[in-house]
């Protein structure tokens, strides 16, 4: 069985106030061609369809236009979809009785009661049924009242739980859907600047990968760089596009997953997706800069970092010129080293957490404890998902 492992797709983000849009609708009539090639079995897209949970007008007529393209594809394909921390699972299930009649299977919220389970699909193949389980984001608090015995506290406990009460044949191949932070024993993912703002800080909303060993494919979302966890079949496949410098050297891709026999070790093969422009740095002087904007390159979201001693003149207007989406310009030389040197001396921003931990100390004449911290970190998340940072 073949399957295109997709996510994050980010409709309709901008990136320093730059649209997308182009560069993401070339992007997915790159995945809708690979798709009418490959003819695929299956399209899994693991969460974060919208950048915001109220996406606009725009950004839902790229998707719909997405969805029916890869319907139109004979014999049809089966595309299943799961909310990330980006969606609203509202706004996303719009429609979804009539999307399943197209063989289109969204799965927005966890189960929220004693007789809901995880939403399972299944295909089958030559080799027999494909078991594709769909677990959307999920926090410990949207699933407490399926434990009322025994609640899980934090994200691990709480995917640990959700996942022991379904029933797995071990016989059978199964594959699972998610959007969370997952990792390999005291190993991290990669992460870059585009998510690291919805990660908790301390690592609470990390997940052992050890929960998903039911699993012979695990298809992620959340992460924006293409990797393994732990092992070849726990992947993050990254994003279409890169939404950000830090992404500059990620070779984006279609993730071919290709299903033989149960106990055989999945395929797996990368087909290449690019956009309209790139997305990456410049650094050097002025005038080595501007020697290297070739029409091909000049038109690219470029953060430029000058090397100069001395200021040049009219420095942003001369870079405006040559590029047509200068997303920064930074200078980094010995006078801008120095004055972070003596600026590393004076009192920093703290970060919400660590502000309210001296305050609490200030206030209780104690140090906050690890629950305290917990409950702490958890409402600064929230705030900072409502804000769609």
């Amino acid at each position: 069985m073949k399957i295109f492992h997709l996510s994050d797709l980010h409709i309709g983000k901008q990136l320093n106030g730059y649209s997308l849009k182009e560069n993401q609708e070339k992007v997915l009539n790159q995945i809708v061609d690979y798709a009418a090639a490959q003819q695929p079995d299956a399209v899994l897209i693991c969460g974060d369809i919208y950048d915001k949970t109220a996406p606009s007008g725009e950004a839902y007529t790229m998707f719909g236009n997405f969805l029916e393209a890869l319907s139109g594809i004979k014999p049809e394909i089966t595309v299943l979809i799961i909310a990330g921390n980006h969606d609203s699972p509202e706004r996303l299930s719009y429609a979804s009785a009539f999307l399943e009649r197209h063989r289109i299977h969204l799965s927005v919220f966890p189960p929220r009661s004693q007789e809901e389970y995880l939403k399972k699909v299944i295909l089958r193949d030559e080799n027999g049924p494909v078991n594709f389980y769909l677990l959307p984001f999920l926090k410990p608090g949207y699933v407490r009242q399926l434990f009322l015995d025994n609640q899980p506290e934090g994200y691990e406990s709480a995917i640990r739980a959700v996942l022991e009460r379904e029933t797995i044949d071990a016989g059978e191949r199964n594959i699972l859907l998610s959007h969370q932070f997952y990792a390999a024993g005291n190993k991290d993912p990669e992460t870059c600047e585009s998510e690291q703002a919805v990660i908790m800080a301390g690592g609470l909303d990390r997940v052992d990968a050890s929960v998903l060993s039911d699993f012979d494919y695990i298809a992620l979302g959340h992460l924006h760089g293409s990797q393994k966890v732990g092992k070849a079949f726990i992947r993050y496949c990254g994003t279409p596009y890169k939404y950000s410098v830090s992404e500059e050297n990620h070779k984006k891709s279609v993730t071919v997953v290709n299903i033989g026999k149960k106990g055989d070790e999945p395929e797996l093969e990368f087909l290449p997706l690019n956009g309209i422009q790139d997305v990456r740095r410049e650094i050097g002087t002025l005038s080595e800069i501007l020697k290297r904007a070739s029409e091909e390159k000049r038109h690219d979201y470029v953060s430029v970092t000058l090397t100069d001693e001395e200021e040049p003149y009219r420095v942003r207007e001369r870079l405006e010129e040559v590029f047509d989406h200068l997303l920064e310009l930074r200078v980094d030389n010995e006078r801008t080293r120095q004055k972070r040197l003596e600026e590393g001396e004076t009192v920093p921003v703290l970060k919400p957490l660590e502000a309210f931990r001296q305050f609490f100390k200030a206030v209780r004449g104690e140090e906050m404890t690890m629950e305290e911290e917990q409950a702490m970190e958890r409402i600064v998340q929230e705030a900072k998902e409502e804000e769609g940072l």
